[in-house]
């Protein structure tokens, strides 16, 4: 088939190179417009464009998808199929009836669970055991669209979101190979999702990666992995936010909520149970380091409190 790939970040990358590298053939990418970047906000094209531009496929970077000039354009190149993995635009309607076989979006999440932006995000943070992928046709409703196929895959106990999103991109990239292949053989059917069992996971904003201490300390460790690397789980230390690394709940004696326990190698913190030992810790405008060197650096000392507001 000839087919049209749309996605923007790193973490498409997979889904691009498996299809460049598979029997489809690859006439065009979709991605978002260049966007600012650094210090010096230079504007910069998104992963997905830098590597389709070496291997030498057109890009098209509508402001938005319904832009009469964009849609001429993805006609011209007469795609098939448009598979899709973290574009970031919303496909009006008259974009997806463009396409004969329809956009096939790569979701990180086994649908009909977490519709929507952060669903690996989500699954961390609420604590599922398993997660894993579906490759759907896009519809108008929110992820709503008929499903061609699923792969799972096991949440570790250790996993970050971004440890996750990066076994899930490279699983699902074959999945959507697949998903392709089943299509243009006329071997595979989507079917309806059903209507039981869905939840939504929208986008984690900084305010809601703030960490209260007052929860329990599984809860703690979950929603820090979850907000790890992006956008950053925090917390406040004399009225400044610092940015929390991954949390190791310790079973031993409790300590009051957000109070420090510092020792010559360990910070621990206490919770609504046991308490956390932190790893790393992130001040304003410093670099990361070990909670330890943090806490010398700081000349911290056991009975301070965590999560004051900031100033």
């Amino acid at each position: 088939m000839r087919v049209v790939f749309a996605g923007t970040p790193e973490v498409a990358l997979p889904a691009l190179e498996a299809i460049a590298e598979s029997r489809h053939e690859l006439v065009g990418v979709v991605t978002r417009p260049d966007a600012p970047s650094g210090r010096g906000r230079k504007l910069v094209a998104s992963p997905v464009a830098q590597r389709a531009e070496e291997l030498g496929v057109p890009v098209l970077k509508p402001e938005h998808p319904r832009d009469p000039d964009f849609q001429e354009a993805l006609v011209a190149l007469r795609p098939d199929a448009c598979p899709v993995v973290a574009y970031g635009a919303l496909l009006p309607q008259s974009a997806l009836d463009l396409v004969p076989h329809g956009w096939i979006n790569l979701h990180f999440s086994v649908l009909p669970a977490w519709r929507g932006a952060a669903p690996v995000q989500h699954s961390l943070w609420a604590g599922d055991e398993v997660t894993g992928a579906t490759t759907f046709r896009i519809v108008k409703a929110l992820d709503a669209g008929p499903v061609f196929g699923v792969m799972t895959e096991r949440i570790r106990p250790d996993d970050t979101a971004g440890d996750l999103l990066t076994r899930l991109a490279e699983g699902g990239a074959g999945l959507l190979v697949q998903t392709l292949d089943g299509i243009e053989d006329g071997t595979l059917e989507a079917r309806e999702q059903p209507e039981d069992g869905v939840s939504f996971a929208p986008k984690i904003l900084v305010d809601d990666a703030r960490v209260d201490w007052s929860r329990p300390a599984a809860a703690i460790d979950r929603q820090v992995r979850a907000c790890d690397p992006a956008p950053g789980a925090w917390s406040t230390y004399e009225g400044q936010r610092i940015k929390i690394g991954p949390v190791r709940p310790v079973d031993r004696e409790p300590l009051a909520p957000g109070v420090l326990e510092v020792t010559k190698n360990a910070v621990l913190v206490g919770t609504g149970t046991v308490p956390v030992q932190l790893s790393t810790v992130k001040a304003f405008g410093k670099k990361q380091m070990g909670a330890a060197d943090w806490a010398r650096g700081v000349r911290l000392e056991s009975g301070v409190r965590l999560g004051d507001d900031p100033s």
